[in-house]
């Protein structure tokens, strides 16, 4: 992948959010709705979150098939100290690449913890595949890794958070999703029909109905049009405007693309 932009199209992209701690419950998942913010923003489709346990066979089938299809695949947990951490050798094995201990990232390890306090533990948290591109982490200094498509991260937030915002200008973009919004005090049902027309009049527009209670209000939804093309947003933004002005819907919250 080069860091152009790609003509014509939005690149895709998949996560793999990797961890028996995630399907237990008992840890809360962020990553993935950090991640689409950010790629919302340099014009990368989020087309797949997946969850999935932490089992090599699971990992490297789930690698294979998205790496296929995606132009980015994001991989988060499973790269710590611990016997369980096996999200590294997973992705090796899904590519048939040899992995041991490098030179780069035990350097990055040996200055961040002292040779005193690099144990063997930490030590795996330097097992890169053959031919994987660093990723930088600033938080613990535990590098994650870019093997092919894949960009395999931490699954700690604070960590995962800051790989990615490292990544941002090394991703290749299209177009930004733009969208625009209406939060009112209408049942989705009263607007399913004539959405449905509008939907059919702006073909390069999507749409999405969201509906709420509130104590306050009652029942409503917010509407939300999104497109890569800004005028055609605009126009359809302009008959959902249209829409709620007949059904004499007043606009509690209208939300417009920056």
């Amino acid at each position: 992948m080069t860091e152009s932009v790609i003509e014509d199209r939005q690149p895709t992209a998949a996560i793999l959010v990797i961890g028996d701690e995630i399907l237990s419950g008992r840890t809360q998942e962020g990553n993935a709705h950090f991640l689409a913010g950010v790629l919302t923003e340099i014009g990368v489709a989020l087309r797949q979150i997946r969850c999935i346990p932490d089992d090599k066979d699971t990992i490297i089938a789930a690698v294979r098939e998205l790496s296929a299809q995606m132009d980015y695949v994001f991989t988060s947990g499973g790269i710590g100290p611990t016997h369980d951490d096996i999200t590294a050798d997973a992705v090796a094995a899904a590519f048939g690449a040899r992995i041991g201990v490098r030179d780069d990232a035990k350097r990055i390890l040996l200055d961040y913890y002292g040779p005193e306090n690099l144990n063997e533990a930490r030590l795996r948290m330097a097992r890169i595949p053959d031919g994987a591109e660093l990723i930088r982490n600033p938080v613990s200094h535990a590098p994650g890794f870019i093997l092919r498509n894949v960009h395999v991260m931490a699954g700690v937030p604070k960590i995962f958070q800051a790989m990615v915002e490292g990544l941002r200008g090394a991703l290749a973009g299209g177009k930004p999703t733009l969208s625009h919004s209406f939060q009112a005090y209408i049942v989705e049902g009263a607007v399913a029909a004539p959405l449905r027309e509008i939907d059919a009049r702006h073909p390069d527009v999507s749409f999405g109905v969201y509906p709420y209670y509130r104590l306050e209000g009652g029942p409503g939804c917010t509407i939300v049009a999104r497109s890569t093309h800004p005028a055609d947003l605009a126009a359809a933004a302009q008959d959902v405007k249209a829409l709620l002005d007949d059904l004499d819907v007043r606009v509690v919250i209208e939300t417009k693309p920056r």
